[in-house]
């Protein structure tokens, strides 16, 4: 029986792409005192070349875009404060997030976020897409100690939801990450379909929030027990 649906955060929930992109150039014109020598395009641009789809923390992104563009009167240090503070600010959310999460309620699915990252700053931007109450449990990886793809932090999301592995589904963009490692979990994987990886194997594949009701009322017609019929 299924009775729990897991997600990651960045790229399956929030729209980290565009919410990026908002946050750089709100920032950009914040500080267009210190950085208007610099074609709002170019730095916007480089930072998004440098975060790397999130995956080098900004005290590193900031240190070199002030070096890279002789920025000399805002430290790296106060970008960085910045990012942390105001990037809640420009949270996207993808559409038919909401409704996805009040069928699966609605169905008593229990859920559950299992994100990388820094604690308060993950919180506040799920915090920000509104959506923290509809969750049972959200693991974040500097308060857990451990981060995807390590089995030890979805097997803690599982303790916390009171279910097995094979009751559960996760929901990630990342092949590798999110897919592959819920399901050397014993976890079914859903792949929320992200054109920069190409190809991936997942037991489900989707572009949009809105199937994955779907795929649940599938899986029970196909004879795989779930906790109501959605």
């Amino acid at each position: 029986m299924i009775k729990a649906v897991l997600f990651d955060l960045d790229g399956t929930l929030l729209n980290r792409d565009l919410s990026v992109r908002e946050f750089i150039c709100d920032q950009y014109h914040r500080f267009y005192r210190f950085l208007g020598h610099i074609p709002k395009e170019k730095y916007v641009s480089k930072f998004i070349e440098l975060d790397c789809r999130g995956y080098v923390w900004k005290d590193k992104v900031y240190e070199q875009l002030v070096n890279e563009y002789n920025i000399h009167t805002i430290t790296p240090e106060q970008l960085l404060e910045d990012y942390i503070t105001q990037f809640k600010n420009s949270c996207v959310l993808y559409p038919n997030l909401i409704v996805m999460l009040e069928m699966l309620k609605d169905n008593n699915m229990k859920l559950g976020m299992i994100t990388n990252g820094k604690g308060q700053f993950q919180m506040d931007n799920v915090a920000a897409l509104g959506i923290e109450n509809y969750f049972d449990a959200i693991l974040i990886s500097e308060w857990e100690g451990c981060k995807k793809p390590e089995p030890q932090i979805f097997e803690k999301a599982l303790r916390k939801l009171n279910v097995s592995a094979s009751e559960s589904l996760f929901v990630g963009d990342h092949p590798d990450n999110d897919v592959k490692a819920a399901e050397n979990a014993g976890m079914k994987g859903i792949w929320k379909k992200d054109e920069y990886w190409g190809k991936v194997e997942a037991d489900y594949i989707i572009n949009d929030l809105s199937e994955i009701p779907i795929i649940l009322k599938e899986a029970g017609e196909n004879g795989i027990r779930i906790a109501k019929t959605i």
